[in-house]
């Protein structure tokens, strides 16, 4: 193990802690580890939505070219923005057992869901699914990493904003009053890390793959299979969740349309034992109740 693993991450406070955290779990099995901090597109530029950036692949490219030009050997990325489809000479290599899925808002001050409010994210699905749910309130964009949002919130006149739990747990920014938002249907594979390493590289591989959560990658598996069938690369206010119990996965996924006054929604159960096709099973229902519309119309809506 006398090998170094070149660590690649970007460099907000989340996305260290989270390269910090593997490479200590590595260096507990004896590997020795080194952080390459590298910044994405995603990150330098915040004057657009994630949508018009093209959100697949955009916190992680930056990453992916640094290990295919070896200039690191293994990434680490919340799984949640990496793309369906990796790019040729990419291989996952491992899932952290996931952390919280859920979404939560940060409130400012005490507001009332009753009356008018603003509230801000830069997803489409939290949009989407808040509008559905309080039709008569407004949504802006935000953009940034945890801390800038979380500043911008304090700056604003909003009633609030909304985040990944995880992401504010893992940093130690969880507000006390914030609230957790168990409708909302999260993002595929949200709370959950991954390791990518280069297909040719066996000795990344094999260290990263000790890592692996084998009900966390069954679960975000399935999550993102679902995804994959449903976005066709577009943008789209799609969520996701599967969990374990007793040797049967539980599944809920929608899709909505971009103002969220449509919601087509699914939930099934199947056994551990046969869940090949599950995730694209379950996306294909979707489509057949109006969703391959729903999205033809999205992506003409969409830049």
């Amino acid at each position: 193990m006398s090998r170094t693993l070149r660590i690649g991450t970007r460099d907000s406070e989340l996305a260290l802690f989270q390269a910090t955290t593997v490479g200590k779990a590595l260096e507990d099995l004896g590997f020795s580890c080194s952080l390459v901090p590298v910044k994405s597109t995603g990150d330098l530029e915040l004057n657009k939505p994630l949508y018009e950036l093209g959100i697949t692949g955009i916190f992680t490219k930056t990453l992916d070219q640094a290990m295919l030009n070896n200039k690191v050997d293994i990434a680490v990325h919340s799984l949640k923005d990496v793309p369906t489809l990796l790019p040729k000479g990419i291989v996952q290599t491992a899932v952290l057992e996931r952390a919280s899925s859920l979404d939560v808002l940060v409130p400012a001050g005490n507001p009332d869901f009753k009356e008018d409010c603003i509230i801000a994210t830069g997803s489409l699905r939290r949009k989407a699914q808040w509008l559905h749910r309080y039709p008569h309130h407004r949504v802006v964009g935000l953009r940034g990493n945890v801390n800038t949002r979380l500043k911008k919130l304090a700056d604003s006149d909003w009633s609030g904003a909304i985040f990944a739990r995880a992401g504010l747990e893992r940093i130690q920014l969880l507000p006390e009053n914030s609230i957790n938002l168990n409708w909302m249907i999260p993002a595929p594979a949200q709370g959950a890390m991954a390791i990518m390493a280069r297909t040719d590289d066996d000795f990344a591989q094999d260290a990263a793959t000790h890592l692996n959560h084998a009900m966390t990658q069954t679960c975000t598996s399935v999550e993102r299979k679902f995804l994959r069938v449903l976005e066709g690369g577009c943008s789209a206010p799609i969520g996701a969740l599967a969990t374990v119990t007793n040797e049967h996965i539980s599944f809920k996924g929608a899709l909505l349309s971009l103002d969220g006054q449509q919601k087509i929604e699914v939930e099934r159960e199947a056994k551990l034992s046969d869940i090949d096709g599950f995730g694209e099973a379950c996306a294909k229902e979707i489509l057949d109740q109006g969703g391959a519309q729903l999205m033809q119309e999205i992506k003409a809506s969409t830049p």
